[in-house]
């Protein structure tokens, strides 16, 4: 029973106690934990006496001394976030060589390298990098020429960022990178008359297409119907040269040519819309056959 307490007791002391001598020790300036892409800078009576930049558990007495007792109690620890920040500059007025009033998209990585710097040389580090990575992108990139302004992003990021990065180290921020990412007029007149021209442009090449492609049509059916032409022309002087072969060779053979030409006549009669009345064999009478064809007469009476 008295080992069941003393385990409640320890277990309880172990879960209460633990936290608070913990505390106090951390109070005492003992030690601290730093995250990672953290600073902590101290400041007792003024003065920086200590910078942590290392992830971690850190204990603070061999590191400040006795100063680490005092600086929880009347100095100060700031903590400085290192971690990569991005902003990004819309519209930043500057003009061509041509004169025309042009915007710039800048957009831009920044990050905290010397967290005393970022403190104590600058009241607002954040802004005073923004102001000169704007004041940057007009100093730099004024009075380019109009195509090389819409064409070479690259080489006008990495001019931003050699104006830029030496003067905000200073400062305790580092530049990271710089990409121009929009370059557009800003005068609505202008943009205006460019899109008139675009679209007129634009309509003269697609009736320019249409009409080359109505030429390229009619070539074609001009050129297929001089081939069929030619084509049905030889087909034409083909049939009589074939036909007179094949009479020649009927010729050659007389009662087939007479039993061809009479079965062509039969053919012809048999096509046409005339009446054909047939009389028996061996009728001599001349009268027989006006008779007949007067009992049948054709149609309309002629």
């Amino acid at each position: 029973m008295s080992f069941l307490v003393s385990m409640i007791v320890a277990f309880f002391g172990c879960l209460v106690g633990v936290p608070i001598a913990l505390g106090i020790l951390k109070t005492l300036g003992v030690w601290t934990t730093v995250e990672e892409r953290r600073s902590k800078v101290y400041v007792l009576f003024g003065e920086v006496i200590g910078i942590i930049n290392e992830p971690g558990l850190h204990f603070l007495w061999p590191k400040l001394g006795w100063k680490a007792i005092l600086v929880n109690w009347l100095g100060k620890a700031h903590q400085v976030d290192m971690r990569l920040d991005q902003e990004y500059l819309r519209s930043q007025a500057l003009n061509s060589e041509e004169g025309a009033p042009m915007g710039v998209g800048v957009w831009y990585e920044m990050f905290v390298s010397d967290p005393r710097s970022f403190l104590f040389k600058n009241a607002d580090p954040r802004g005073s990098l923004r102001a000169n990575v704007g004041n940057a992108a007009v100093r730099s990139l004024s009075n380019m020429k109009l195509a090389e302004m819409l064409e070479t992003r690259h080489t006008m990021s990495v001019a931003v960022r050699n104006e830029v990065s030496p003067k905000s180290h200073e400062w305790g921020y580092q530049l990271g990178s710089v990409y121009i990412r929009k370059v557009h007029f800003r005068d609505v007149q202008m943009i205006r008359q460019i899109e008139e021209k675009v679209v007129n442009r634009l309509r003269q090449v697609t009736s320019a297409i249409k009409q080359d492609g109505n030429n390229q049509v009619s070539i074609i059916k001009s050129t297929a119907e001089r081939q069929a032409a030619i084509e049905f022309a030889r087909a034409a002087a083909q049939r009589p040269l074939i036909v007179g072969q094949a009479l020649q060779k009927i010729a050659q053979d007389n009662e087939v040519m007479q039993a061809v030409f009479e079965l062509l006549e039969y053919q012809k009669l048999s096509e046409g819309e005339a009446r054909v009345t047939l009389l028996p064999m061996g009728t001599q009478s001349d009268l027989l056959a006006p008779l007949l064809a007067a009992q049948n007469p054709p149609p309309g009476g002629k």
